[in-house]
């Protein structure tokens, strides 16, 4: 199958249609030169298999280049299919997808014309790894994901005075902190107000779209009728996984009687699992110290790794 990259697109400004151009400069850890998009973020570059848009021109409709809002239109792959960590390799260029798909808030000039778009569910990102240039006619490889790399975690902190800018959030960079000495990369953090809908959307995204390996909340557990973060949790769940919450409220409860009052739960969602802590940073810190250690045999038994945790433990002489 061919495989080579059909256009190269690129816009200046955010909101509007990119243009096909005769090669661009994708530059480390930031994107396409010149690209409205381009940043420090995990969404630098868009692709597009030249299929899908093929198929969707057998719709009847009138589209060029550019026209959905992606970087690389290329020949020979089914995008969405591949895991989140394929890399991709393209002369001296090295891109990593880190999500597939996204959410369309506002519906672009396709969609109004036709009443579909294809990016938000074919369309999946990258960040540059390699830097170089990329013209149209290049062949354009892929590898599997880098073996053993760090598992990728995100940390959500719910909080509506913190979403307002009423309170500084301590607990969700303790998290992150601990995360990082752990060993994870922690690819997200948001600061969300206790908003149950909007809580169920990051949740979906993190796991289907950024594949992540593990999403720890904080806060939203309690009594108050704003806290609905284990609603949020359990309205995504495709799998229970009580036992870390229950080990968090057992060990809790030797320090804290009142660590009968969380309500938080743990579940899995494709291979995500998501927990969730309580709010405070002593809190926090208190839980992972009764979790964080086992979480990873977990993880690698739900993405099938298992042995690799196994191989570490010495058997009993």
């Amino acid at each position: 199958m061919e495989t080579e990259v059909k256009a190269v697109c690129v816009s200046e400004k955010r909101g509007t249609v990119k243009r096909p151009v005769d090669s661009a400069v994708f530059l480390q850890d930031y994107g396409i030169e010149g690209d409205a998009h381009a940043g420090n973020w995990h969404r630098q570059v868009s692709l597009l298999s030249w299929e899908k848009i093929q198929q969707f021109k057998e719709s009847g409709a009138d589209v060029a280049y550019g026209d959905f809002g992606e970087n690389l239109v290329v020949s020979g792959f089914d995008f969405r299919s591949l895991p989140v960590g394929t890399r991709f390799i393209c002369g001296d260029v090295v891109l990593e997808m880190t999500q597939i798909g996204k959410e369309c808030h506002a519906h672009c000039q396709i969609y109004h014309r036709m009443g579909d778009c294809i990016m938000p569910r074919e369309g999946v990102f990258a960040r540059v790894v390699s830097a170089g240039v990329i013209r149209p006619g290049m062949e354009f490889r892929m590898t599997d994901p880098e073996e053993n790399r760090p598992l990728r975690a995100a940390v959500i902190t719910l909080s509506d005075k913190g979403a307002l800018g009423e309170r500084t959030d301590e607990s969700g960079p303790a998290v992150s902190k601990r995360l990082t000495g752990a060993g994870y990369r922690v690819e997200e953090e948001l600061l969300l107000a206790d908003e149950q809908k909007r809580i169920e959307t990051e949740l979906i995204r993190l796991s289907d779209g950024r594949q992540l390996d593990l999403i720890l909340t904080t806060g939203g557990t309690g009594f108050s009728k704003r806290d609905v973060t284990p609603e949020a949790t359990l309205a995504v769940a495709e799998r229970n996984a009580p036992g870390i919450s229950e080990a968090i409220r057992s060990y809790s409860m030797q320090l804290t009687k009142r660590a009968m009052l969380s309500r938080g739960v743990s579940v899995i969602r494709g291979s995500t699992l998501i927990v969730n802590l309580p709010g405070s940073p002593k809190a926090v810190n208190e839980s992972l110290d009764c979790i964080l250690d086992t979480l990873e045999h977990g993880i690698r038994v739900l993405k099938g790794t298992a042995a690799e945790c196994a191989a570490q433990i010495r058997p009993v002489q």
